[in-house]
C-alpha cells in the first residue's frame, strides 16, 4: 500500500511540475509560414459577438503577407497598386513572442513598439488575431470594441 501511495505522489508531482513545452512548439509549427490577410472586423466589446464593421481585403491588399518562423522571426510585407500591377511597398522584420497558455502573441517590428494580439483561432489554414492595443469604443456603449484580423494560408 505504501508503494502505491508513494508511486501516486510522485506521479502527481511529475504531472503538475512540468510545463508542456511541446504544446508551444506544436502551435509555433502550425503558425510558421505565410499568412494572407482576408478581413478585419470590429466586434462589440460588450458581447464579443456583434460585428460592427467588416473590411474584406481586395485588390493588392490580398497579397499582404504575415510570415512566421519557429525561431521567433516575423515579417510583414505590404503591397499597393492597381489591378494586377501590385508592388511591395514595405517589408517590416522583427521578432515575436508566444505564450501557449494565455495565447498571447507579441510582435515587435524594428523601430516600432511591441504589439500584442490574442490568438483566437489557430489551425493549419486559419489564423485569427484579436488586437490588444489601440481598441476604442465605436458603438457608444462606453466599452472598447475589439479588432479581429483574419488570415488564411
Amino acid at each position: 500500500m505504501k508503494k502505491q501511495l508513494l508511486l501516486f505522489a510522485f506521479s502527481a508531482l511529475a504531472l503538475t511540475s512540468c510545463k508542456d513545452d511541446n504544446l508551444q512548439a506544436y502551435e509555433m509549427d502550425i503558425m510558421k509560414g505565410d499568412w494572407k490577410i482576408v478581413k478585419t472586423e470590429v466586434i462589440s466589446g460588450k458581447d464579443n459577438k456583434t460585428v460592427l464593421e467588416t473590411d474584406v481585403a481586395t485588390g493588392c491588399e490580398i497579397k499582404n503577407t504575415l510570415f512566421f518562423r519557429t525561431d521567433f522571426y516575423v515579417s510583414y510585407s505590404a503591397y499597393v497598386g492597381t489591378g494586377a500591377d501590385c508592388q511591395m511597398v514595405t517589408k517590416s522584420e522583427g521578432s515575436y513572442t508566444y505564450d501557449e497558455g494565455t495565447k498571447l502573441l507579441g510582435i515587435k517590428f524594428d523601430k516600432e513598439a511591441n504589439m500584442n494580439y490574442k490568438v483566437d483561432i489557430l489551425t493549419g489554414q486559419d489564423l485569427r488575431l484579436a488586437q490588444q492595443f489601440g481598441n476604442y469604443d465605436r458603438d457608444g456603449d462606453k466599452i472598447p470594441d475589439i479588432t479581429y484580423i483574419t488570415y488564411k494560408r
